[in-house]
């Protein structure tokens, strides 16, 4: 039987020969490694839920996670050839009288300089170790959270980033959520990195999804103002999720790694910790995130609560934002446009107007007695806290239509995106598609017509995948 073209291209046998004909086969060393500030002790107990992959699977979790973190650069946006290419690594753990002590082996070679692992990466390795655990056994099975209820959804948030020790108490409010996509052009970079820039010249602080392209141009750019300006203090903030890690492997800039445990409270983690957001141009995930963004600040209880947000990209950018801005229009009306501003070019007005908006806040939060490091006020409703699981049947049954509230709306179109994330990059997605075929995405036919014609326009503009090979869509708009 002749396959379809979508199964020729990602089938194991695929995925084998990409991993094997890379130009250099990928050089791998053995370690021993201990870890500074982030997590030095565990119980033998959470040792050995680490290591028995019978007991909920935590090893391979740890051990994909991990991977993710030590073949930082790579250009493979495709986590199932990368775990192809290192699946002989491993991981042991010893407990010794000083702490803890990671073995690695047949780890990616990228990682290490001179035999030693640089710094950076040693401290997202146990940072990943961290969170794993405290949130395996702290949130997830502790009893102390019912996972189905939105207060504790925000309060698991809340602990989770707590325990990692991002929650700084302050006098001002400085964390700037900079969204956009990886694989992005030169220019679109060059523009991200030069709002980072003036961003870190008035003292600005940057949170991303912590991989590569607009994730880290920003970063890039504050640290050399950061520098100018004698900050010392920098902080570059990365929030990931297990699904996502490896496609979008940590950038050696951040150095203040969260994992969350799913892509919702990875969003969440990002407007409560965040005090304004800049979304550069990006694909179906940057898409997801405008809508999560838009369809809590359209939730009535949020219509006095500022909120800055900002679309930015260069001048060549320009027919992206159109587009972006006329499927916003078109789908979620006027009410949502005014939501946020578009600035084309002009690095230093997109971050003088944060720091500006950021003020608004700033006295919006100390009228309101909220605190400057949680934004506890802003109401999300439990359809974008619920985790979203994109099979075929989910997908299919998303209500994109208009017979319901806009913020309704804006959570269904959010999940769509989220599925075709989940089809391109994460493995699961992957898997569903070789074994059924595209999703398909139903709804009102002049909104599936939009639809269409802004992932199309992503496809030609090479947003969805890093442009290794052509783009097969895991996607089927019904019409």
């Amino acid at each position: 039987m002749q396959k379809k073209k979508w199964e020729i291209l990602t089938d194991q046998e695929t995925i084998s020969h990409l991993a094997e004909s890379l130009k250099n086969k990928p050089a791998t060393v053995n370690a021993e490694i201990t870890p500074t500030g982030s997590l030095e002790i565990l119980s033998h107990h959470e040792i050995e839920r680490l290591l028995d992959a019978s007991r909920g699977g935590l090893y391979q979790l740890f051990r994909r996670c991990t991977l993710a973190v030590l073949n930082c650069g790579s250009p493979i946006d495709d986590s199932r050839i990368i775990m192809e290419q290192f699946k002989n690594f491993e991981l042991k753990i010893f407990q010794q009288k000083g702490g803890i002590r990671l073995e690695l082996i047949n780890a990616p070679a990228s990682a290490f300089v001179d035999g030693q692992i640089i710094q950076g990466i040693k401290e997202h390795v146990f940072a990943v170790l961290r969170d794993i655990v405290y949130t395996r056994n702290e949130v997830i099975e502790s009893g102390m959270f019912d996972l189905s209820q939105s207060e504790d959804i925000t309060n698991a948030v809340f602990r989770i980033l707590r325990n990692a020790q991002v929650l700084k108490t302050s006098d001002m409010l400085d964390i700037v959520v900079c969204w956009g996509g990886h694989s992005i052009n030169r220019t679109e970079y060059e523009h991200a990195k030069e709002v980072g820039y003036e961003l870190g010249l008035r003292g600005l602080n940057i949170c991303t999804g912590c991989g590569a392209g607009v994730m880290k141009a920003p970063m890039k750019g504050a640290t050399i103002a950061h520098a100018k300006q004698r900050i010392y203090s920098g902080r570059y903030l990365g929030i990931t999720e297990p699904g996502i890690i490896a496609a979008e492997s940590p950038n050696p800039i951040v150095n203040d790694l969260i994992i969350m445990p799913d892509i919702e409270k990875r969003l969440e983690a990002f407007v409560r910790l965040g005090h304004a957001i800049i979304v550069f141009p990006g694909g179906v995930g940057t898409a997801e995130e405008i809508l999560h963004i838009l369809g809590i600040l359209l939730h009535p209880e949020n219509s006095e609560l500022p909120f800055p947000l900002i679309f930015s990209g260069p001048e060549e950018s320009a027919d992206y934002f159109q587009q972006i801005d006329d499927f916003i229009g078109y789908c979620l009306g006027v009410e949502a446009k005014q939501l946020y501003k578009i600035i084309i070019g002009h690095p230093a007005k997109v971050a003088r107007e944060i720091k500006e908006a950021i003020s608004s806040v700033q006295h919006f939060r100390e009228a309101c007695h909220d605190a400057y490091y949680f934004n506890w006020l802003l109401k999300i409703d439990p359809i974008f806290q619920a985790p979203f699981v994109a099979s075929h049947e989910n997908m299919a049954k998303l209500e994109i239509h208009r017979n319901q509230p806009i913020h309704l709306l804006a959570a269904n179109l959010r999940r769509a995106f989220s599925g075709i994330v989940a089809g391109n990059v994460k493995e699961e997605g992957i898997q569903r598609i070789e074994q059924h075929g595209p999703y398909e995405i139903k709804g009102d036919p002049e909104i599936m017509d939009k639809l269409d014609k802004l992932l199309t326009s992503f496809v030609e503009q090479k947003r969805m995948k890093l442009p290794m090979k052509e783009y097969i869509p895991c996607y089927r708009i019904v019409k």
